[in-house]
């Protein structure tokens, strides 16, 4: 079948008339159960959704002039000045952005994008959540664009925009380790998650460069808050050896960290953050750029949707490690210490 399904093409699936099929689709309750199951089985074998834009009597091949953004969530700094971002150049195109958040859950990541696509937005910018994307093949399929940001989404061939963090993190971590570190504590999120596995990655590949062997004692995974953070980092300062130098993998963790871990413990965050700056001593950092990120991000998807037609490419955003005295700290092995 060419193009998005219809409800010609659900009515003929059904056997039944277009506005029985209308009718469904609107839960209008006097539908026969049995015709009713009908047609809700047809609307799911073909991925039919409702096309509101349709509704409201515009031209099938008419641009919407929306775009959908779904972020982890939206209240975030980090992803809420990608959303900014790319709602700048958006406005900037004549689109309206349509925001949502997945909240790292992926029921609600398909149900935000089903309300997306059935506006028949342009195009999506998507932060993907851990797990299976092939739900969007057929819409991708049937002409949405779509330009991952932050994180990739393994399986589907689109473009996407992220930052170096298997080499930011694995420099960050040779630093502490020419400070004289070799107990280094590592606090990150869900590792099914493409940016944290990535970061992880780069933490391992650190310290068994300098043949370090990882301690799984001063890891800990999963971490979804600050006061997660802080009780994590409760619990790795307490072990037998504990760690004399702390890497947390995202600015949430580092907040809850901080709480909790004496200014004698080397430190560093990926991600900067309000007040880092202003903390004694100061918090190093691995910077990204969400602006950068978001605007690039946006760029990308109206190339696509003016027709760009070349393939899926990721562009790999720069990263900088800014010290300002946490990271800095020296550890028992330095030269001279």
């Amino acid at each position: 079948m060419a193009g998005r399904p219809t409800m010609k093409d659900v009515a003929a699936e059904a056997g039944v008339g277009v506005m029985t099929v209308s009718r469904v689709v609107n839960g209008d309750p006097g539908v026969a159960p049995a015709t009713a199951a009908r047609v809700e089985a047809a609307i799911r074998k073909l991925d039919y959704h409702r096309d509101d834009v349709a509704r409201q009597l515009r031209r099938t091949d008419q641009l919407s002039q929306t775009i959908g953004l779904m972020v982890d969530h939206v209240g975030d700094p980090f992803m809420a000045a990608i959303a900014s971002a790319a709602e700048d150049v958006a406005r900037q195109r004549g689109s309206v952005v349509l925001i949502g958040s997945s909240r790292d859950d992926l029921r609600r990541e398909r149900e935000v994008i089903a309300a997306f696509t059935a506006r028949r937005v342009d195009g999506l910018i998507l932060t993907p959540v851990a797990g299976s994307h092939r739900f969007l093949r057929s819409a991708v399929e049937q002409g949405t664009k779509v330009v991952c940001v932050d994180r990739a989404a393994p399986g589907l061939e689109t473009d996407a925009v992220v930052v170096d963090n298997f080499d930011a993190v694995q420099n960050a971590v040779q630093q502490l380790i020419a400070r004289g570190h070799r107990r280094i504590g590592y606090l990150g999120d869900r590792q099914e998650i493409w940016t944290v596995g990535e970061r992880y990655r780069g933490y391992v590949s650190a310290l068994e460069a300098a043949a370090i062997a990882p301690d799984p004692a001063l890891v800990r995974h999963g971490l979804r808050s600050g006061p997660d953070a802080a009780v994590a980092v409760t619990e790795i300062l307490a072990a037998p050896e504990p760690p004399t130098a702390v890497l947390a993998g995202n600015a949430v963790a580092a907040i809850g960290a901080l709480a909790e871990l004496p200014q004698h413990i080397a430190f560093i965050s990926f991600d900067d953050f309000t007040l880092a700056a202003r903390m004694t001593p100061p918090v190093s950092v691995i910077a990204q750029d969400p602006v950068a990120i978001g605007t690039t991000a946006a760029h990308l998807l109206f190339a696509r949707i003016h027709g760009d037609t070349s393939p899926p490419r990721t562009i790999v955003m720069p990263t900088t490690l800014i010290p300002r005295g946490s990271g800095e700290v020296s550890g028992p092995y330095a030269q001279g210490g």
